[in-house]
């Protein structure tokens, strides 16, 4: 076993976790004015229909009804945010897979230590575009949820 080159990938490994962790944090810091959009202001106008909906003169039936129908733009918000972040994400997957088959490939053909600095590099590359691309991800979120 070579140990040199098993504590190169680990060094290696670690810093792609790192960059890995940047992504998500930059998703949160990006999300953090939807989120709170969502969270409060949604459902706060929510709570309010919903309150409204408590009226004596209507049966149970109407009251489920207009409950139901109060809830339905926090669940679109909801929604809307999960498909665009998922299909975010799914575009850094794949371009991750791409960095993944390229470094099996280089492997396969003896490059190990080539191998081992082109696939940081790559995952560096594909991280790094993924981070530019999430404020226009947020702003197709915010058009969609017609937020200013």
């Amino acid at each position: 076993m070579d140990h040199v080159g098993s504590m190169e990938e680990r060094i290696v490994t670690e810093r792609i976790r790192r960059k890995l962790e940047e992504v998500n944090a930059a998703a949160q810091q990006h999300l953090v004015g939807v989120q709170d959009h969502v969270n409060f202001t949604m459902q706060q106008a929510y709570f309010k229909c919903a309150y409204e909906c408590f009226d004596r003169r209507q049966s149970q039936e109407g009251i489920n009804n207009c409950v139901e129908n109060c809830s339905v733009p926090v669940l679109s918000a909801n929604n809307v945010v999960e498909t665009e972040m998922a299909k975010f994400q799914e575009r850094l997957n794949r371009s991750l897979m791409v960095c993944q088959d390229k470094f099996e490939a280089a492997k396969l053909q003896k490059m190990k230590t080539d191998a081992t600095q082109e696939l940081e590099s790559c995952v560096h590359r594909s991280i790094d575009d993924s981070i530019r691309v999430l404020p226009h991800v947020v702003d197709q979120i915010k058009s969609t949820l017609n937020m200013k």
